[in-house]
This record gives structure tokens, C-alpha cells and sequence, in this order.
């Protein structure tokens, strides 16, 4: 086994243990509206849930040599965004959200995604994910001190659920037909393989 301190190492070196190890990670594609309103969209697979009571959920978006991503930057200063999850059905258009573009173009145009509009938020979500949920900024963390580039630690309150019906059943979404996709490293995405069920201890 080997035994490693991770301040001996690189970023990158750190980055790749971590992408390599924490699989698979769901992905959260996320719109925000510029000031200047401009519809942005990145997909990020540091994402993860907070709280069901209320329901809340985790971005963590890295920065780049210190600066700010625009999805980050969107966030802080409008309060709103809406999350998608990538399916095998988007995940071949949302990857191309993943190219760097100046803040004044469009991703969302860029992937030819279409937009629809929110019931609670200003920002609009996309047509092509099964599931999508508008979230209001609860809270935002800057990490990372001086010596590392840091990132933007994002908590947003779900103030509404979009829900494709052929996915829904008595209060439980379907597995197989959400049909999620998940990153591991490099190029590499994961589908649901074989479902198994183990009882929790009483």
C-alpha cells in the first residue's frame, strides 16, 4: 500500500489521485444568467447533495490559476441557477458546454440546447434533461488560501423540481430511466451498470 502526503505533490498529481479514486461522481450541468444576460452553461462533476429538510445541494467549482469561473461569478452576483443531471440521451451535447468561451458567448447556443424558462428563478433551464431542479444561493465559501488556486464552494436551496414524467412513479424516480451518467477520470463517463439491493441493519 502506498503511503502518500498530498502536500508533496503537484496540483495536478492531487487532482488526479482525487478523479481517480472518488468514482463514480455525478454530474451537475448548470445554467446561470450573466448581469450583462447572457445564458451560460458548464457541466461540473464536484456535486453532491447537502440536505433534504431543507433540500439543498454542493458545487464546488474550481478556479483557474486564482480566477473566477463564469458559472461562479454568475451565481455570487445574480443569487439564482438551475442544475441538470446528465443523461446517456445530453451527454454528448452538454460536453461540448465544457469548451472555454468569453463570457459574452453562449455555451447553451454553442451545444444548440434549448432553452425553457423557470417558475421560480429568472434563470432558464434546458429542454434535454429529464430532471431539473432551480436553485436560489444559499450560501457561497471562497477555499483555498494564496499558494493554491482555490475554488468556489456553492450551497443552493431546490425551490423547484422539473421531472420528466416517464421517469416518475409514486414519489420515486427511476433508475434506469433517468439514466444518469457519471465521470470517472480523464475522458472517461460510467452508465448504471447492475442494480443490487443490500437491507439496512435495524
Amino acid at each position: 500500500m502506498l503511503s502518500i502526503d498530498p502536500a508533496s505533490l503537484s496540483e495536478k498529481e492531487n487532482y488526479k489521485f482525487l478523479i481517480g479514486s472518488i468514482i463514480p461522481r455525478p454530474i451537475a450541468f448548470v445554467t446561470t444568467m450573466s448581469t450583462d444576460g447572457i445564458l451560460n452553461g458548464a457541466p461540473f462533476s464536484y456535486f453532491n447533495i447537502v440536505s433534504s429538510n431543507p433540500p439543498m445541494i454542493s458545487l464546488s467549482i474550481q478556479r483557474a490559476q486564482g480566477r473566477q469561473k463564469d458559472t461562479a461569478r454568475n451565481i455570487i452576483e445574480t443569487k439564482e441557477f438551475v442544475v441538470h443531471i446528465v443523461d446517456d440521451h445530453n451527454v454528448e451535447k452538454v460536453n461540448k458546454t465544457a469548451a472555454s468561451l468569453p463570457p459574452e458567448q453562449s455555451e447553451i447556443e454553442l451545444a444548440k440546447l434549448t432553452p425553457v424558462n423557470s417558475v421560480k428563478v429568472s434563470v432558464p433551464g434546458v429542454k434535454e434533461a429529464k430532471i431539473r431542479m432551480e436553485c436560489r444561493l444559499e450560501h457561497s465559501l471562497e477555499l483555498g488560501g494564496s499558494d493554491s488556486s482555490g475554488c468556489d464552494l456553492i450551497i443552493g436551496k431546490i425551490v423547484q423540481f422539473h421531472i420528466d414524467e416517464s421517469i416518475y412513479e409514486k414519489g420515486r424516480i427511476d433508475p434506469m430511466g433517468l439514466a444518469a451518467v457519471s465521470r470517472l477520470a480523464g475522458n472517461y463517463y460510467a452508465k448504471i451498470g447492475e442494480i443490487f439491493e443490500i437491507e439496512r441493519p435495524k
